[in-house]
C-alpha cells in the first residue's frame, strides 16, 4: 500500500531546514522512507545542494551536514 503524502512539499522544507541545528551548521537527520514519502528523494537531495550543503546516507537514515565546509569520513 502507498503511502500518501501528509503535507505541501515546500512546507515540509522550510520546516526541516529551520531547524536550530541549520543556524548552528549542525546536522539534521530524517528516515529516507520519510522523505520518500513527504517529498521525494530527489527533491530532497536538491534542497540540500542548493544550500551547499552535505547528504550521507547511513543505513535507513539520511544525515544533512548543515556545513559547505569540507567533509572527511575518518573511518
Amino acid at each position: 500500500m502507498d503511502t500518501i503524502r501528509q503535507t505541501n512539499p515546500d512546507f515540509w522544507l522550510g520546516q526541516v531546514f529551520a531547524a536550530k541545528a541549520v543556524a548552528s551548521r549542525g546536522v539534521v537527520r530524517r528516515s529516507r522512507a520519510w522523505v520518500e514519502t513527504e517529498i521525494g528523494l530527489e527533491r530532497f537531495e536538491m534542497a540540500v545542494r542548493a544550500r551547499g550543503f552535505h547528504l550521507i546516507e547511513a543505513g535507513s537514515q539520511l544525515v544533512v551536514i548543515c556545513d559547505s565546509a569540507p567533509v572527511t569520513i575518518r573511518f
